[in-house]
């Protein structure tokens, strides 16, 4: 078994759009790092329920699940499947909120990584994308009335408790740049093997 302190973990976290998906696919195939996704557990419980998987739907159910179980519960979810994954490299992907982290940021190694980009740029992204079965035909307007909903609200304060930030605003090699750069730093200052 990889002990904590060989593990890297990263959290993502930036708005909307703003490129964690990417950034963690990436971080899977060139590291061979296993993700984790908040809305992992939140599109389950929909599946099971035979509801849409829409973003309106995981919004409401994460808020309620939060009401009645505590604002840490899909954080310690993630963290107890993080303490049990045997990669050397682990991917947060969705941190929204300080609670998220309450528990990953007591493991060593977990690296919190705020990316952004503008507002223009995620929404052509989501639309794009079509993560969710209603983002192909969101306007602008829908993009950022949704922008202002709970779930959404807290993550631009993350930027300010962030280990890094990355500036995703250009073209896709910029992003992968940026996160070698992280993964190597981090690396370098705790090397494999290292008590």
């Amino acid at each position: 078994m990889i002990c904590d302190e060989k593990k890297l973990i990263l959290g993502l976290a930036g708005e909307m759009a703003s490129g964690k998906g990417t950034a963690a696919e990436y971080i899977s195939k060139n590291y061979k790092a296993k993700i984790y996704r908040f809305s992992t557990a939140l599109r389950d419980i929909l599946e099971r329920l035979y509801l849409e998987e829409i973003r309106g739907n995981m919004q409401k159910l994460s808020t309620v699940l939060r009401e009645n179980f505590g604002q840490d519960i899909l954080a310690r979810v993630i963290t107890q499947e993080v303490k049990n994954d045997l990669n050397e490299i682990v991917v947060v992907d969705g941190v929204r909120r300080e609670a998220d982290i309450k528990f990953l940021k007591e493991l060593p190694e977990f690296k919190l990584v705020y990316i952004e980009a503008d507002i223009e740029k995620r929404h052509e992204r989501i639309s794009k994308r079509g993560e969710n079965k209603d983002d192909n035909a969101k306007t602008f307007e829908q993009f950022k009335k949704e922008l202002s909903q709970e779930s959404e609200l807290q993550i631009k304060s993350l930027k300010n408790i962030a280990d890094y930030v990355i500036d995703n605003s250009n073209d896709i090699g910029c992003l992968y740049a940026e996160i070698d750069k992280i993964i190597a730093e981090c690396k370098a200052r705790h090397p494999k093997g290292h008590n």
